[in-house]
């Protein structure tokens, strides 16, 4: 098969992005909303016993390497990825692999990249983007965050990739093997919707799904804003980098998926997941109110910080998701 050139493009979110840009090199030429959905890439979780920088991990998105998985798994797309422990193997594989024409995607840190402006670096293990050239020590960068391709050298990209932490990529890299063009969508698209309303709505433990959502609410409810007003300002801090900051933020992924319901919606014919996309665009826009209220008591001057109407916002958000989900699973798919 005949390989497209890589065009690069900015994305959303970097995973959903490099995977899409990925496929579509190889012949399926899905937009990445729709890469998104089919994969399984929206979820909540507030997770109180993983801690990043010494603070609960949240996630609006499924974890780290899920895209590629839901790839493999649910658009019929074969992918080789590699994990290693020497670095040396690693620049080696890696370099061979672009001399011989081969287009990659890799797990990095955001903090080691030095293309990004210093006050956006910071340690966070899970950035995806691809290789697809070299010049001498340079490697290009197709960065699915950045208006235009961009260039890093052997030991910044190696120092990235075998960053230490939470989520530490260990060298990690993949591309496709395999693709099936003729991948039957309709199929596809119900049973990733059916998935993630079951996920959404029936996951078993507390803290996932809109059952976390509201967990995290409580959690909020209940922070001292007399005793340690410190800490309190510290997790709303934290909540925002979580949410506005690390990959496309709690809103923007719901815009996302947003778009994946519209146009599943008008490839299937089915008018009502219309109506369910602008409902996950308005739980967006609940989630990106919620980020500002957090930010606003942590820049307040003074010592009255309302936690309770924080979190109150915050059940609005898990009651606008629970609307879409039960809209959606109503449609019967």
């Amino acid at each position: 098969m005949t390989l497209k050139p890589l065009e690069h493009r900015q994305y959303a979110h970097c995973e959903s992005g490099v995977v899409t840009a990925l496929l579509k090199r190889h012949g399926l030429d899905l937009s990445e909303p729709m890469v998104f959905g089919i994969t399984g890439g929206l979820t909540f979780a507030y997770l109180p016993l993983i801690k990043i920088t010494g603070m609960p991990i949240i996630s609006y998105r499924m974890f780290p390497g899920a895209i590629i998985k839901g790839a493999v798994k649910h658009l019929d797309a074969r992918f080789r990825t590699k994990r290693y422990r020497e670095k040396g193997e690693a620049l080696a594989e890696l370099t061979n692999l672009i001399d011989s024409g081969e287009i990659v995607g890799l797990q990095t840190s955001v903090y080691w990249l030095p293309y990004f402006p210093p006050e956006m670096r910071f340690q966070f293990n899970a950035h995806n983007l691809i290789v697809y050239g070299r010049e001498g020590n340079e490697f290009l960068i197709s960065d699915p965050v950045f208006e235009h391709p961009v260039r890093i050298n052997a030991e910044d990209l190696q120092n990235a990739r075998f960053a230490r932490g939470t989520l530490a990529p260990k060298g990690f890299i993949y591309y496709p093997v395999r693709v099936n063009r003729d991948i039957d969508l309709h199929k596809a698209i119900r049973k990733a919707v059916k998935r993630t309303v079951h996920m959404m709505l029936h996951a078993p433990v507390p803290f996932i799904g809109v059952k976390g959502i509201h967990y995290m609410a409580r959690k909020i409810k209940r922070l001292p804003v007399r005793e340690d007003l410190r800490y309190t300002r510290l997790l709303l801090a934290h909540i925002v980098r979580m949410q506005e900051e690390i990959g496309t933020g709690g809103g923007g992924f719901r815009f996302m998926y947003a778009a994946f319901l519209q146009e599943a919606g008008d490839l299937l014919g089915i008018v009502p997941m219309g109506e369910a996309s602008r409902m996950m665009t308005e739980a967006g826009n609940l989630w990106r109110q919620f980020a500002l209220a957090c930010a606003r008591a942590c820049k307040s001057k003074t010592a009255d910080v309302n936690v309770g109407e924080i979190a109150q916002r915050l059940q609005k958000c898990a009651a606008q998701e629970r609307l879409v989900y039960t809209t959606l699973r109503s449609l019967n798919l």
